[in-house]
């Protein structure tokens, strides 16, 4: 059978693995044990000598059947999934860091993600933090114990691109482990893969299912890595092929350790979303262009961070990784404008602290999200006081102008 394309290969995902009744959607299974007329069967599925499930907190039905989805889309071997996008990236870094490790990562970074590498640091993880729109600025900080590089695709919210060709060569070179949080991107616009990462993560809360309504994350071993390399591997992990070495690690200590489990009932509304991902996208990223050359031509506005314009330092850089520039970006209002009032004259537009929903979403990202980071560290990320971010959903794009024109009538210039 020859190879279908991105949407056609999602939508008959599920039925492809004959789920029961000849349903066309895995059902949503609530249990959380699993019986075997056979004590032995039990056993060796706890040993990893025989598939099936143990407990719910480790493996469920549904689950599993959204774990597959997201490896076909982000063309990987396995998957994990957790119940946030900040469970899989703290449970693989719990899984796979030890202390006296060293991870190199962006500076520019989810505020929660920097949060967590502060934290991790308490427990004795060195961590670098570069401008990894440039290669030779992760070579700089390399060291002998280094384990990991961490970047985003596109960052939160100022839109820098990392250098990800060049980052993941310099990987290669090191045996290092090269993760890539591919949230902003999603595997329509991006498959991390391509650019030699080790371990792509995606907050499945955000553009995978897409409007909303349930939590998830989860963390896909593209099969790029060589896992033998790896020094802080369990040795009864070491079972099987060594492809799968990593992930298996991340499911045991990660998963079953920590808890951070994704509900059947979650993996079921994500599994739907993600169904339409494509089609989202592409309106989402049309809505997100056309609404960034609004405002950069807009004398209320200071500055506009996406990756669709040419003024964009990465400009170039994104044309060639990706298929759309996101459907996310920033603005910097008019330092005579109050950014609180501008958000309250919005009507269409949403003030909340989601993205990669279908409905369009706006926070002031230095009060809310980034507060947290303190002054000093956010102008170091470029995030000014009067940042603006949008997360562009699906409306009629003539609504979206016509909303932010009414916003910004009365301001000076």
């Amino acid at each position: 059978m020859s190879k279908k394309g991105f949407t056609t290969t999602n939508l008959h995902s599920d039925r492809r693995g004959n789920p029961e009744h000849g349903v066309l959607h895995k059902p949503v299974h609530p249990s959380v044990a699993y019986g075997y007329a056979d004590a032995r069967e039990l056993a060796e599925v706890f040993q990893g000598k025989r598939a099936g499930y143990n407990y719910g907190r480790q493996l469920n039905p549904t689950v599993t059947a959204l774990q597959e989805r997201v490896t076909k889309m982000e063309d990987g071997i396995a998957s994990a999934a957790f119940a946030t996008g900040m469970a899989a990236i703290g449970s693989t870094f719990f899984s796979l860091l030890r202390a006296g490790d060293h991870i190199v990562s962006s500076a520019f970074l989810f505020g929660n993600t920097n949060s967590l590498l502060l934290t991790l640091q308490q427990f004795g993880v060195a961590v670098s933090f570069v401008d990894a729109t440039d290669a030779a600025n992760v070579a700089a900080a390399l060291q002998d114990n280094t384990r990991l590089v961490f970047v985003e695709t596109i960052a939160n919210p100022v839109t820098q691109i990392a250098d990800l060709q060049a980052i993941g060569e310099l990987c290669e070179q090191h045996d290092l482990l090269f993760c890539v949080d591919n949230t902003m991107t999603s595997p329509y616009l991006f498959r991390p893969r391509v650019v030699k990462a080790s371990l792509v993560v995606n907050a499945l809360t955000k553009y995978i299912g897409g409007h909303g309504n349930a939590l998830g994350g989860c963390v896909t071993d593209t099969g790029c890595y060589d896992w033998t390399k790896y020094p802080n591997l369990y040795e009864n992990y070491k079972t099987g092929s060594p492809s799968l070495w990593g992930i298996t690690q991340i499911r045991k200590k990660g998963l079953r350790d920590i808890g951070a489990s994704l509900g059947p009932e979650a993996a079921h509304h994500l599994a739907v979303g993600s169904e339409t991902l494509a089609l989202r996208m592409e309106r989402s990223c049309s809505n997100a262009l056309q609404l960034a050359r609004f405002c950069a031509n807009h004398p209320g506005v200071k500055n506009v961070y996406y990756p669709g314009l040419p003024s964009h330092p990465q400009h170039e850089r994104a044309k060639t990784l990706f298929s759309h520039f996101g459907a996310l970006f920033s603005i910097d209002l008019d330092d005579r404008l109050d950014c609180f009032d501008f958000l309250n004259r919005l009507d269409c537009v949403i003030s909340s602290s989601n993205l990669g929903d279908v409905r369009t979403l706006a926070i002031p990202v230095a009060h809310t999200i980034y507060y947290e980071m303190g002054a000093e560290r956010r102008a170091s990320m470029g995030i000014a006081d009067s940042m603006i971010r949008f997360s562009v959903g699906i409306e009629d794009i003539a609504d979206l102008v016509e909303d932010f024109e009414q916003a910004l009538a009365d301001q000076p210039g």
